[in-house]
């Protein structure tokens, strides 16, 4: 009987040992709350002290409290370490805030944060600064970027479009009005259009004007054709949309002038302000600029060629330059974006200040989108597995960057959100000739450019 009670004891041992696994391998966020979330926080509050000690993240203490250690316990007076904050659990991992000792400074703490990983058993540590002497650290129970699981309630807003999901289980938030211009590279397969997809999408639901060049023929963006306010298919047309963004970018100069009593003959270089100082009623809507394959634009065959890119490229420069003041941003993507795509291509580069670089195929690719602002975030772009398609590295003028994953949206669903969203697309006069047409349905058949099911390529 004894023997029988053994074995089954065993087997149950087994059975909850295999589950356990399991639910690591197939669902993370169960297992983190049911049982990688107690025994992180058992690890952490048994060794605090000791780890921080270890990571030479300790300091003396004041000479008040080393006496009164000595005359009331007569014990050994150890370095301090960090004063700790509450632990606040969530579902991804843990929270807790630190007030850094007289000395030291969030950096002490960036550098320990792989050391601090493994003593605590969890995926990742991130260190955020909060205050001055106050940093949060952000503990990751698992790999919030292989299954991509958006926030609830995600940091949203006007021209703010909740993207993608960082590596510490934050949302990454595109905000035009903090970086209007965008460079966006990646492979082939590499999860570009699936960036470009969600960004579309988010932006449709807001009063904003989209307005799309694909050389591709239009087969990346023509499925949105029905929320765009413009789109041109080939460079011929892209000639022509381009001209048009400019005349309606210097109208809106004078626009603002006219309200701001400025005279006519002032160059717009002198301009400092922008249309949302304008009155609400009388400011003009934001127009977003979306370029894919933007090498299109580039590549020229004959002098003629060479003259009309000569000519788009300038009309780039001037809208990266001066588009921001009045509501024109952009949003440039390709495959690779240098020097060698002809004249201008790199004063154009130097104007889009954010920076997403996904899988690409060498080295030069990746510093073409991130050597000049991040040069430690080029290999870490190198390394993303072709098997992780959306996965990126975003980076900005600041110096700082970070991982991202796009969540998946299929192409069906993109395409609905913006047939149902058409009817937010603003009046804009200049754009008009460049709408593009919308054939009827057939009764009968399913809605949308979208009924082939075409696979999603990138």
């Amino acid at each position: 009987m004894t023997d029988l009670v053994t074995w089954a004891e065993l087997g149950g041992a087994l059975a909850a040992i295999g589950g356990a696994a399991y639910a690591r391998h197939a669902h993370p966020g169960a297992y983190w709350s049911a049982v990688g979330l107690p025994l992180s926080v058992v690890r952490l509050l048994a060794s605090y002290s000791s780890t921080m000690e270890a990571c030479g993240l300790t300091v003396e203490p004041p000479r008040w409290r080393a006496l009164a250690v000595r005359a009331t316990t007569r014990r050994e007076v150890r370095p301090v370490p960090p004063r700790r904050g509450v632990i606040r659990p969530t579902t991804t991992g843990l929270r807790m805030r630190l007030r850094l000792a007289p000395g030291q400074e969030p950096a002490d703490l960036t550098a320990s944060v792989e050391r601090l990983r493994h003593a605590w058993g969890v995926h990742a540590v991130h260190v955020r600064d909060v205050k001055p002497g106050v940093v949060e650290l952000r503990l990751i129970g698992f790999d919030v970027l292989r299954k991509v699981r958006m926030p609830r309630r995600p940091d949203g807003g006007p021209l703010r479009i909740p993207v993608a999901l960082r590596e510490d289980a934050t949302a990454f938030v595109r905000d035009y009005r903090a970086v209007p211009h965008e460079l966006v590279l990646g492979a082939t397969l590499s999860g570009k259009s699936m960036y470009l997809r969600n960004l579309l999408t988010g932006l449709a639901a807001q009063p904003v004007a989209l307005v799309g060049i694909d050389c591709k023929r239009g087969v990346e963006l023509a499925p949105f054709a029905s929320r765009l306010s413009a789109l041109a298919t080939d460079p011929d047309q892209a000639a022509e949309l381009l001209p048009a963004l400019v005349k309606e970018m210097e109208d809106r100069y004078d626009l603002i002038k006219a309200r701001q009593g400025i005279a006519p003959g002032t160059p717009e270089e002198l301009i400092t302000s922008d249309v949302w100082g304008l009155p609400e009623d009388e400011r003009p809507a934001p127009i977003v600029l979306f370029i894919d394959e933007v090498a299109e634009l580039f590549l020229v065959a004959t002098r003629k060629e060479e003259e009309r890119r000569d000519e788009m490229v300038t009309q780039l420069i001037r809208l990266a330059q001066l588009g921001r003041a009045a509501g024109i941003y952009l949003e440039v993507c390709g495959q690779r974006f240098g020097a060698e795509l002809g004249k201008g291509a790199t004063m154009l580069r130097a104007q889009l200040t954010g920076r997403v670089c996904h899988r690409v195929n060498d080295e030069a690719s990746a510093k073409m989108a991130l050597g000049d602002i991040a040069p430690e975030a080029v290999f870490a772009a190198c390394a993303i597995a072709p098997e992780l398609p959306g996965l990126a590295v975003v980076g900005d003028t600041s110096g700082g960057w970070s991982r991202i994953r796009t969540p998946h949206l299929s192409l069906v669903d993109a395409a609905a959100t913006c047939r149902t969203t058409a009817h937010l697309a603003p009046d804009v006069p200049a754009l008009d000739a460049f709408r593009p047409h919308i054939p009827p349905v057939p009764a009968g058949e399913p809605s949308g450019p979208l009924a082939t099911g075409r696979p999603v390529t990138e």
